[in-house]
């Protein structure tokens, strides 16, 4: 197959690049409701959520890689990638997955993310128990 690159462009609006290094992840995500632009492609970078989008311009778009336009009919709803090259101009990067499953199928089920949520505290956060004929509130024990 051949290689596919895109640009990801206007991440000075969310984290800024000086961060992102080749061989970092990224997930493409399509957004059909965009208001702006209906072929727009989100990108994602784990732990942070969106860091960016495919560039979509002539003049966003780097060397040879694929405008948002070009791409959006070759992947899925999302799609990963992986960073290349880090430029003043912007990030370019290549598709390493053309479709993924949807978020539910990733990996962990609910259940293990709701146990993650569950963390057990050095101390209890529920009020005392008082009088309510004495007027006082309940406090926290630690």
């Amino acid at each position: 197959m051949k290689q596919i690159y895109f640009t990801i462009a206007g991440t000075r609006h969310h984290f800024g690049q000086d961060f992102i290094e080749p061989g970092m992840p990224v997930r493409l995500v399509k957004e059909p409701d965009n208001a702006v632009d209906t072929e727009a492609i989100r990108v994602e970078m784990e732990g942070l959520g969106l860091v960016g989008y495919v560039a979509n311009s002539p003049y966003t778009v780097l060397g040879e890689s694929y405008s948002a336009g070009r791409l959006y009919d070759k992947i899925g709803d999302r799609a990963a990638g992986s960073v290349r090259y880090v430029l003043e101009k912007g990030v370019l990067c290549t598709l390493t997955a053309r479709q993924l499953p949807p978020p539910e199928e990733e990996g962990e089920d609910e259940s293990e993310a709701e146990a993650e949520d569950d963390v057990e505290l050095p101390f209890d956060l529920t009020p005392d128990t008082a009088d309510p004929e004495d007027g006082e509130e309940g406090e926290l024990s630690f």
